[in-house]
């Protein structure tokens, strides 16, 4: 087995203003980081499309026809002062959901080990009703209720160390007992939320709020006392991540001071509790990161390290 890699060309139509971070741009540097010899094994496969009813495993039916409505015929339509939509926009989010649900069929069925999906627009702050923060649909948090509800799982982590705290995550995720949701972000910063009262309807909830300008190695300390012992108690049968890579000290977007040896050290210590509770199953998604150096070092580690436990 190795590790699975979803993408689609369609994910490049979703068009942002100039000058926005959640660009184009960003694919294309994720695919570049990761067109070289050592990637060769990666099983490179096309993101489906979702259906309606995958989307509304998480949301409402009014929020799906509210941004097909939306959806421009030429130009950008701004949903906030920072969420837009394109012509494309729609297809390339559902192709983001479709990916990260292949990649969990692709997974429970013991075909890879684990799989990442490169995709766009990201997807964890988009609450019930609401697209905000540069996402449209909670990719993570449809994956986990995925997991669940047609695989069966009564115990799916997901785990978001992207800089800004998952507050779509979070709120389609609160009353729902089955799902342990952990995130590291650093506190203050948009959008606000992730104190660590924050817990959940069931106390399944754990917010690892982090200082700014603080480094990788408070961020290590964290997780070895808080995320790893949570994790460990609550033995999931699958581990999805919302793999956001703004936490890097070059991005642009926020203040913590990460470097790319951290990234890799997560995903690895993700992986070792997969293989301890659940034969090794992660699917990772890709959220933030606007630094476009950064991100592909960023995440050519991240995939590794996946490579290395999904071998």
């Amino acid at each position: 087995m190795t590790t699975a890699l979803f993408t689609h060309p369609e994910c490049l139509e979703h068009q942002t203003p100039p000058g926005h971070p959640e660009q184009v741009a960003r694919l294309h540097a994720i695919e570049e980081a990761l067109c070289g010899a050592e990637f060769a094994a990666l099983q490179r496969h096309e993101a489906p499309l979702c259906d309606d009813e995958d989307i509304l495993l998480c949301h409402p039916q009014g929020h799906l026809d509210a941004i097909a409505a939306a959806v421009p015929a030429s130009g950008s339509r701004a949903l906030d002062a920072d969420t837009h939509l394109s012509p494309g926009s729609l297809s390339a989010a559902r192709r983001a959901v479709g990916g990260c649900l292949a990649a969990v069929d692709m997974v429970m069925a013991g075909r890879v080990r684990n799989a990442f999906v490169a995709c766009r627009p990201p997807g964890h702050h988009a609450e019930q009703g609401t697209p905000m923060g540069f996402c449209l649909f909670g990719n993570a948090a449809i994956a986990a209720r995925h997991a669940m509800e047609r695989h069966g799982l009564t115990r799916v982590a997901v785990v978001d160390f992207d800089v800004h705290h998952g507050n779509g995550t979070q709120a389609l995720l609160w009353d729902e007992a089955r799902c342990l949701f952990l995130s590291s972000h650093q506190h203050p910063l948009w959008p606000g939320s992730g104190k660590s009262d924050e817990s959940g309807a069931h106390g399944q909830i754990r917010n690892l709020p982090l200082p700014p300008y603080s480094d990788g190695k408070l961020m290590r300390a964290i997780y070895r006392a808080e995320a790893w012992p949570a994790i460990d108690r609550f033995a999931p049968e699958l581990i999805v991540v919302s793999a956001g890579f703004d936490a890097h000290r070059d991005d642009p977007l926020a203040q913590l001071n990460w470097r790319r040896e951290d990234f890799a050290w997560l995903t690895r210590e993700i992986c070792a509790l997969a293989d301890r509770h659940c034969a090794g199953r992660v699917v990772s998604t890709l959220e933030g990161g606007y630094d476009l150096r950064a991100l592909a070092a960023a995440t050519a580690a991240h995939v590794s390290v996946l490579m290395e436990a999904g071998a």
